[in-house]
């Protein structure tokens, strides 16, 4: 199918919002003024990292509540989440920083990082930036049918088949999505986060 573009919504969250509710709600908004204004930063922004890759390494901790995971992501409640970021690491130590004492539910989130992608890695989400030794597809391919939500950068194409794809647009980051190829990794993806994404596509 043709990728559709989501509209930009300025209708406010609702006021009352049930308990179990508000931790989303707040990374919806989260997530949301990074897409207005490219500057949602949890901690100063050093010097060895552009505002640009503040910005990715934001969205990468913060996409976990946005996705279903199949239940049998975790072995065990205590299991970490990981972050893993394959090939060149743009984010010097800001994401590992970043991610500090935060929790997906029980799991605390960990980042690992990978020269190559091999099947099994047990990484929950996948950065892929600038590879030497490995394709970007034959990264993707590796990991095809695995729980893994995978984010390629914004000089990759999104023909790459990644799940999520990083666009600048007008100065800001954005994100494209691509439902199908969540579906192939047995995830959902939230319509809140779909519905602040610039585009979505869902061809098979």
């Amino acid at each position: 199918m043709t990728p559709r573009r989501q509209r930009e919504s300025n209708t406010p969250l609702q006021a009352a919002l049930p308990p179990r509710n508000v931790r989303v709600a707040k990374c919806v908004i989260a997530l949301a003024l990074a897409c207005a204004s490219g500057e949602i930063l949890a901690q100063p922004m050093p010097s060895n990292i552009s505002l640009e890759y503040a910005v990715k390494a934001t969205y990468l901790y913060k996409l976990a509540p946005f996705v279903n995971w199949p239940p049998t992501t975790f072995t065990a409640a205590n299991v970490p989440f990981e972050i893993c970021v394959v090939g060149e690491d743009p984010f010097n130590d800001f994401l590992e920083k970043a991610v500090t004492g935060q929790h997906f539910g029980t799991h605390p989130f960990a980042v690992r990082k990978l020269d190559t992608l091999t099947p099994g890695t047990d990484c929950q989400i996948v950065f892929i930036s600038h590879l030497s030794s490995q394709s970007i597809s034959d990264a993707l391919q590796a990991v095809n049918g695995e729980p893994v939500m995978t984010v390629t950068d914004s000089g990759a194409t999104p023909d790459d088949g990644g799940i999520m794809h990083f666009v600048i647009e007008q100065g800001r980051v954005r994100f494209e999505i691509d439902t199908a190829a969540a579906g192939r990794n047995h995830l959902t993806i939230s319509s809140k986060l779909l519905n602040l994404a610039v585009v979505v596509r869902d061809a098979g």
